[in-house]
């Protein structure tokens, strides 16, 4: 089972359908902590502001089961504003706490370009995952953000994006993944991303 969390923010509905669209056996979309624990994998999508996502992730409770699922090893990904509140700390607005699973910040892309980013761009892969299996390098994905990880070990970078300067746009610690783009928006090769994210959640859950 994939539990797609639920700490309103976001469109989650549409992750659903495109997990569901690849064939994914069961994704359901919940805020119950409990369900999140059991989860076989976990997707952390999320639209708006760090601030609002970080305190809405600790009165909810799932802050604290993110936290221990990612020690387990169980598959989780991220995704939007998923991707950056796994940084250390936030700074939109201020300075907030981030869950720390990719330790980094999460600041304002540089480059001098019009902000949002709002639009179709390629990745460029800078090393293999499963995630991308099948999906060729220098495919465009769809992207709207202000924000970008910056994480402290290059070495979880495994894609980058260029806008006006080249940022993360897809990392890998373990078994957490997490990319800045929608997958759900991004059509074939988005989906296949979510395909290949339910291959390795089902294969983690036959062991």
């Amino acid at each position: 089972m994939i539990a797609i969390v639920d700490y309103k923010m976001g469109n989650l509905r549409s992750v659903q359908k495109a997990f569901e669209h690849v064939g994914a056996r069961d994704v359901v979309v919940s805020d119950d902590p409990l369900v999140v624990g059991q989860a076989d994998g976990i997707v952390l999508p999320g639209v708006g502001a760090f601030r609002d996502a970080s305190e809405n992730l600790k009165t909810s409770g799932m802050w604290d089961v993110l936290d221990k699922r990612v020690a387990e090893g169980t598959p989780l990904l991220g995704i939007c504003l998923g991707m950056q509140l796994l940084a250390t700390t936030g700074r939109e607005d201020g300075e907030w706490e981030g869950l720390d699973i990719i330790p980094g910040t999460c600041d304002r892309l540089a480059g001098g370009l019009k902000l949002p980013h709002i639009g179709w761009n390629t990745v460029e892969y800078t090393r293999s995952s499963r995630l991308f299996e099948g999906i060729p390098d220098g495919s465009a994905f769809y992207f709207v953000h202000s924000y970008r990880l910056v994480p402290i070990d290059e070495s979880s970078i495994i894609g980058r994006t260029e806008y006006g300067v080249p940022f993360a746009s897809v990392v890998q610690s373990g078994s957490t993944y997490a990319v800045q783009f929608h997958p759900e928006k991004s059509s074939a090769a988005g989906l296949r991303l979510l395909a290949n994210f339910s291959d390795i959640v089902n294969d983690r859950g036959e062991r």
